[in-house]
């Protein structure tokens, strides 16, 4: 292949993955509006956002063609696969404590054991006096 079918056929794949990262983003903005509860909108703003981010990354690095600015984005890409799913989980943990999850639309319900048993065990160290390991009575 030659210097310009290659360029053409990247413009092309970058301008494919720049709609199709744009959709994905667009969807995931819509259905953080439209989804009723807390995890169906968790779900939607991280996994077709983070999917379109790096959608949009590739086709940004398809059209660039810098090696210095194609690194930048994979650091972006990486940043943000590491990080929205993390920030997921403790959203919907938190969501789930604080009564926001509703019970009735869980299929599996995992959590609740171990909140429960959280809190008992909070619970009995809070009653409990501090142990004093040299037998000193704290003098």
């Amino acid at each position: 292949m030659d210097s310009h079918t290659w360029t053409t056929v990247a413009d092309v794949a970058a301008g494919a993955c720049l709609l199709g990262g744009s959709f994905l983003a667009f969807a995931a903005g819509v259905g953080v509006l439209r989804f009723p509860d807390l995890l169906a909108r968790m779900h939607a703003a991280t996994k077709p956002q983070t999917l379109g981010l790096v959608l949009v990354l590739a086709g940004l690095a398809l059209r660039i063609r810098s090696a210095p600015a194609v690194w930048a984005l994979v650091l972006v890409a990486i940043f943000q696969m590491a990080t929205a799913p993390v920030a997921a989980h403790l959203v919907g943990r938190a969501g789930y404590r604080t009564g926001k999850v509703p019970s009735e639309t869980l299929v599996v319900d995992e959590l609740t054991a171990d909140v429960r048993r959280a809190e008992a065990e909070r619970l009995g160290r809070a009653g409990t006096p501090p142990v004093d390991p040299e037998g000193t009575g704290g003098a």
